[in-house]
C-alpha cells in the first residue's frame, strides 16, 4: 500500500492512496473523494480498480486536519458519529485547498493532461463543489448529499448547488431512486440546475436503488446499479 504525502496551501499535509496504472502512461488522473467513513478498505479498492482501468488514482483523507493519519472508520454507528464530527469540521475552503493540491499533484505526474473526481456521498458533495470552483475535467457523483442544503459547512453559507454555474467540465451523477437522503424533490433540483446553468452532465437514477448501493457487502449494496454505475464511469474517464 502507498501512501503519499501532499502540500496543501494552508500549510497543511494531505496524506493520499496512490494507485499506479501497470504499462503506459495515464492520461487522465483521478481523485477518488471518500464517504463519511473515510479512506478505507472500500475506496483503496475503488483507487485499485481504476488503476485497473488505465488511470492514476489518488485517495486523499479529506480529515487530514482532525483525525490522525491512516484513520478510516467502520460503517456502524460509533464510525458515523465520529465520521460525522469530523465532516462537520470541513469547512469549503479547506475542501477546496485539498483538492487543488490533489489536482496539482496530479497534473505534475508525467503524462497527465487531464484530472477527474469521483466522490461517493460526502465525497460526493465534495466532488460536486470541486467540479463548480476548480478546472476539473470530468466529475463522477455518487449520491452526493447536502447539496441543496447548508446542513454541512461545504455547503456554507450558501447551499453548493447555487454554484453549480461555474461547472466548466462534464459532470455524471449517479443515485438511487429509493436514497432517503436524496428524494425525488432534491434529484429534481439537481438536475434542474445543471440544466439551467448549461452544463455537461448526465444523471442517472437506479429503481430500487438506496443510498451506498456502490458498498458490496452492506445492505444498501445493489449488484445491478453498482456495475451500470461502474461502466459509465469508466466510460466518462475514457472520454
Amino acid at each position: 500500500m502507498t501512501t503519499i504525502e501532499i502540500p496543501v496551501e494552508d500549510g497543511t499535509s494531505l496524506p493520499a492512496y496512490l494507485a499506479r496504472p501497470a504499462g503506459d502512461q495515464a492520461r487522465t488522473g483521478v481523485i477518488v473523494a471518500h464517504e463519511l467513513f473515510g479512506v478505507n478498505p472500500d475506496i483503496r479498492g475503488v483507487a485499485d480498480d481504476l488503476a485497473g482501468a488505465g488511470f492514476l488514482a489518488i485517495a486523499p483523507e479529506f480529515y487530514h486536519r482532525d483525525a490522525p493519519p491512516g484513520r478510516w472508520l467502520e460503517r456502524d454507528d460509533a464510525g458515523r458519529q465520529e465520521g460525522f464530527g469530523y465532516l462537520r469540521k470541513l469547512r469549503r475552503e479547506q475542501a477546496l485547498a485539498d483538492v487543488a493540491a490533489g489536482l496539482r499533484w496530479l497534473e505534475s505526474q508525467p503524462g497527465i493532461d487531464r484530472v477527474a473526481v469521483l466522490g461517493f456521498s460526502a465525497g460526493g458533495h465534495l466532488a460536486y463543489l470541486a467540479a463548480c470552483r476548480l478546472p476539473v475535467s470530468l466529475t463522477a457523483v455518487l449520491y452526493g448529499g447536502w447539496l441543496p442544503t447548508t446542513d454541512i459547512p461545504m455547503s456554507q453559507p450558501t447551499p453548493t448547488l447555487d454554484l453549480t454555474k461555474g461547472i466548466t467540465g462534464r459532470i455524471l451523477y449517479l443515485v438511487g431512486e429509493d436514497d432517503a437522503l436524496i428524494d425525488a424533490g432534491q434529484r429534481e433540483q439537481i438536475r434542474a440546475a445543471l440544466a439551467a446553468a448549461g452544463v455537461d452532465h448526465e444523471l442517472v437514477s437506479y429503481p430500487g436503488a438506496g443510498h451506498a448501493f456502490f458498498w458490496p457487502g452492506t445492505p444498501p449494496y445493489s449488484r445491478e446499479a453498482r456495475e451500470d454505475a461502474w461502466r459509465r464511469i469508466v466510460e466518462l474517464l475514457a472520454s
